[in-house]
């Protein structure tokens, strides 16, 4: 288990601090707005053409992955490297699920589409922040 952490002075670079706060920042606005969605979801279920099994599945899940996401930004601010692996593969793993719900056509409606494409746009920026230099140079080994 890769508990070491990495030197204060790399985690505590201004531009490294930056890093952190926008990726933290960005991962919290997905997971409001994924909670928001679940909200949404559990508003309209009786509204099978709005809210169908597919929806509902979608909806945990990327409130899951979201919280995930929070709990890896949280830890990689605090040095640690598995947890910056985590948030690079989830979030970019998400973003490639978004845009497949986007652009198959099947079980989700429009309204959701739309939904998850403002989270990739969101994810986008987290895929961008955790794959920058400052975050990188970081974790370098």
């Amino acid at each position: 288990m890769d508990t070491r952490n990495i030197a204060d002075e790399r985690l505590g670079h201004p531009r490294s601090l930056k890093a952190f706060r926008t990726a933290k920042t960005l991962v919290v606005g997905y997971l409001g707005l994924s909670v928001l969605t679940l909200i949404a979801v559990a508003l309209l279920r009786d509204h099978p053409a709005i809210v169908n099994a597919a929806v509902w599945i979608r909806a945990v899940a990327v409130v899951a992955s979201a919280a995930l996401m929070l709990f890896f930004a949280v830890r990689t601010a605090k040095g640690r490297g598995r947890s910056y692996r985590r948030l690079r593969l989830v979030s970019a793993i998400m973003v490639v699920a978004i845009v497949l719900i986007i652009v198959l056509p099947g079980a989700f409606p429009v309204w959701l589409k739309i939904e998850q494409g403002v989270c990739g746009f969101i994810l986008l920026g987290v895929v961008l922040v955790v794959n920058g230099k400052p975050m990188r140079s970081v974790f370098a080994t």
